[in-house]
């Protein structure tokens, strides 16, 4: 798959699906890694919404960041050459997504709060919302989780 089929599986996995932020992302590049559809799908489902809907760090950019993960691996804590590498990779990867979008923070890329504020989003119910024509309206999620397949994939030809 190329990136563009990567960007609108992602997309779909969101839209039609109905797979969040973060599980569209990951799943989109799973296979990539070798990990299991369900696993992918558990491990990234709590970080929908800006992390279980607390409207933090946007879920599409959580799923670069677990991605990340398994493109410049960390995994011995005491090898600080692959911890630096790891945290320059999602610098890399969030810088370029807030110079797109103007922010990686949930709250703000909804419009719930003005960009750069530090002010809390309304308090939501954990409860996701249902999935209508309304919904895809007036959010810009989907765009979001494309853009993030995308940064995703264009690091992994690069790597």
């Amino acid at each position: 798959m190329n990136i563009e089929e990567r960007v609108e599986k992602a997309k779909r996995l969101f839209k039609e699906e109905g797979y969040n932020c973060c599980q569209a992302v990951v799943l989109a590049y799973n296979d990539v890694f070798g990990i299991d559809d369900a696993v992918a799908a558990a491990m990234s489902s709590g970080f929908g919404g800006g992390m279980g809907r607390m409207r933090e760090v946007c879920g599409s950019v959580s799923g670069m960041v677990m991605l990340a993960g398994l493109m410049a691996p960390a995994a011995d804590p005491s090898i600080k050459v692959d911890r630096t590498k790891n945290y320059a990779l999602v610098q890399e990867m969030a810088g370029k997504f807030k110079e797109i979008n103007g922010s990686i923070v949930c709250k703000e890329l909804l419009g719930l709060v003005p960009m750069g504020s530090s002010q809390a989003a309304p308090k939501e119910s954990p409860e996701p919302s249902d999935r209508t024509p309304e919904y895809y309206k007036k959010r810009p999620c989907e765009e979001l989780v494309g853009i993030s397949a995308r940064i995703v994939g264009e690091k992994l030809l690069s790597l």
